[in-house]
């Protein structure tokens, strides 16, 4: 049976993809070894679990609608990136404008932190909270902001303290910047008193809120803040797809603010012009799968279940978590603890902060799970 060229093309990016139809378990991807890291004694790596990706992502239905948009590659995405916006304008109850798209949130983010450096008659300084994602802060060092960093400490159980933001801003702060749930701590800010700071101190200055892992928030509709950018106060909003959609390859990211401050952040992005036509596509596809954002968040869950319950067997008192990561105080370097863990096939992150080292670990499958208890039996 002859096929044309298109139909010939899906078939063979259909066969090549293998997967494109398999129940979610299967999508995993290949576990490879962190840049810098010590390779594991006598095989390969079991478990990534450095990077807080998801390893049941993409979806099924977005593997599929990848093979089907594949062909399609020679073209540009302009046509369905418009669609797609307005998807995310409807999903978050705002008009299109105020939809900003980029190659991740980390595109975005960048963005924002080259807008507060070149922006006229702004203050040179960010205010957030240390640690904290670096993405932002690291950009806006470079082109020449100061970082007004605010320490976490066990205090505050080391939740981001509002109101010691708010005693760091003055005349010079150009920015507030938050992640939350926060990176690498993965601890929630309370909704109710976030919405009341965005209030007060977004008539001062501008606040960004990272909202990268607020899908596993027990409620992100309420967790999150657009409902600030709705009432018009001075809050800009980044999301991505790359946490429970699974798209931190494909990358895919959006954010959220009034149409005069997107007008002049959008000038330091390529306002979605780097989506390529399969990504935009499967985006689309993965935001209507409900079932499978169903399935994804509840084997986190599972999986965070199993290991706070391992940590706690091994005398480690993990922070709560409320993302796809949990951290917890160690008993030696941070770098010799991430060392012996790789060299169980395990790849971990650590941190130093408040006189203590850390270790983040990223919630894989359940195999994963199991490959860093065993390895954390070993070192412990």
């Amino acid at each position: 049976m002859s096929l044309n060229r298109r139909d010939w093309l899906r078939a063979s990016v259909l066969s090549g993809l293998g997967l494109a139809a398999a129940p979610a378990a299967f999508c995993e991807p290949e576990q490879l070894i962190p840049a810098g890291y010590n390779p594991p004694k006598g095989g390969a790596i079991k478990a990534r679990l450095s990077a807080n990706e998801n390893p049941y992502g993409p979806s099924p239905k977005a593997l599929k609608t990848i093979s089907e948009a594949a062909p399609d590659g020679f073209l540009y995405a302009g046509e369905y990136t418009k669609k797609f916006r307005k998807q995310i304008a409807d999903e978050e109850g705002v008009p299109e404008e105020y939809i900003l798209l980029g190659a991740g949130s980390g595109e975005l983010l960048t963005a924002a932190s080259l807008w507060a450096a070149y922006r006229a008659n702004a203050g040179r300084t960010i205010v957030a909270p240390d640690p904290t994602f670096d993405a932002l802060p690291r950009t806006a060092v470079r082109h020449g902001l100061t970082m007004e960093r605010v320490p976490l400490v066990a205090a505050d159980g080391y939740d981001i303290n509002l109101n010691k933001l708010n005693d760091r801003i003055g005349s010079q702060t150009g920015m507030v910047y938050l992640c939350n749930p926060n990176n690498p701590t993965a601890i929630i800010v309370d909704p109710a008193k976030l919405r009341a700071f965005c209030e007060s101190v977004g008539s001062k200055t501008p606040i960004l809120v990272d909202e990268a892992y607020i899908d596993y928030t027990p409620n992100p509709k309420a967790y999150s803040m657009v409902d600030m950018v709705k009432k018009g106060h001075n809050v800009i909003i980044t999301k991505t797809f790359s946490k429970v959609h699974g798209f931190a390859g494909l990358r895919t990211g959006y954010m959220v603010a009034k149409p005069e401050l997107l007008e002049e952040i959008a000038k330091f992005s390529t306002n979605g012009g780097c989506l390529s036509m399969t990504t935009v596509r499967a985006a689309s596809a993965s935001l209507q799968d409900k079932e499978f954002i169903k399935f994804s968040l509840g084997k986190t869950q599972e999986s965070k279940d199993f290991l706070h319950a391992a940590l706690k067997q091994h005398g480690y008192e993990p922070l709560p978590s409320g993302a796809n990561f949990v951290m917890f105080p160690i008993r030696m370097k941070g770098e010799d603890f991430v060392g012996r863990m790789m060299e169980q096939g395990v790849s971990v992150r650590q941190w130093k902060f408040d006189g203590q080292y850390w270790c983040r670990v990223s919630l894989g499958t359940m195999d994963q799970m199991k490959a860093f208890t065993d390895g954390l039996k070993v070192i412990s």
